[in-house]
């Protein structure tokens, strides 16, 4: 999870699309030129240990467009295969 919002903060497309497992992959990710990133909390994880197939991360990332403050509260879902955890899902907490 960090890993993949460092790659948002870097404007990496290629590391995103390469841990978000196929299923579920866009053809291309787009980024908003202005959106500063701020910070990332990682508030629970549930699996994702060593002995498990998928794992969730819930999140708060803070990021900022024109001077206006947002934030992201999501639950992630993760897939381990091959050796490495995929991002396959989010889902949106209301704020």
């Amino acid at each position: 999870m960090r890993s993949r919002y460092t790659a948002f903060c870097l404007l990496d497309q290629n590391y995103l699309l390469q841990t978000w497992h196929l299923s579920t992959r866009p053809k291309e990710v787009s980024f908003e030129a202005q959106q500063q990133w701020l910070g990332l909390k990682v508030l629970a994880t549930h699996f994702g240990k060593q002995e498990d197939t998928q794992g969730q991360v819930e999140f708060i990332a803070r990021y900022k467009i024109h001077g206006r403050a947002y934030r992201i509260h999501e639950n992630s879902d993760f897939l381990w295969q091959d050796g490495h955890w995929y991002y396959t899902q989010g889902t949106l907490f209301g704020e």
